[in-house]
């Protein structure tokens, strides 16, 4: 009977510890979620700056080559 009690909470411990686990992840999730949209608003912001900065014809930065090349 010891046997089966320490099964069943062994079995609790490593139940929550997994429901923690998820809800760590879900979090995280959401947390890149929102960087991911930031990342990608500064991303436009600068290329519609070097854009106006450029003027017609200027390649933005991003896409010149490196000077050692």
């Amino acid at each position: 009977m010891d046997d089966l009690v320490a099964l069943e909470e062994r079995l609790a411990h490593l139940t929550r510890a997994v429901e923690e686990m998820s809800d760590e992840m879900a979090r995280q999730g959401r947390e890149i979620d929102v960087l991911t949209r930031r990342v990608a608003l500064l991303l436009q912001r600068e290329a519609e700056r070097e854009a106006m900065e450029g003027g017609l014809g200027a390649i933005p930065l991003a896409d010149q080559k490196p000077p050692h090349w």
